[in-house]
């Protein structure tokens, strides 16, 4: 079954793909998206030379995956994440 999301959601979603400390698993629990769900939605909403461009700098990347990361505690708040408004979980 595909999933249909408003624009609003697919650029956050894009948004938050492109985020280097923006783990794939942050999307599943926002979104719903497994990784390969968010990548095929990156080959379709992206041109060809961004989608690859993206591919090259997140394929392998440890901050993409909540497992490999080095760190387990702390965050990193980005200096434009307070006006991001469609954000879900920073509404709870």
């Amino acid at each position: 079954m595909k999933k249909e999301f408003s624009d609003i959601d697919k650029d956050r979603i894009i948004e938050m793909a492109w985020e280097d400390r923006t783990t794939f698993d942050a999307i599943l629990l926002q979104f719903g998206l497994k990784e390969q769900e968010v990548i095929d939605m990156m080959r379709n909403e992206m041109k060809a030379s961004s989608f690859r461009m993206w591919r090259e700098r997140v394929q392998g990347r440890k901050t993409k995956h909540e497992k490999l990361r080095d760190f387990r505690e702390g965050r990193f708040k980005c200096t434009r994440q307070r006006q991001i408004n469609n954000n879900k979980i920073s509404k709870r």
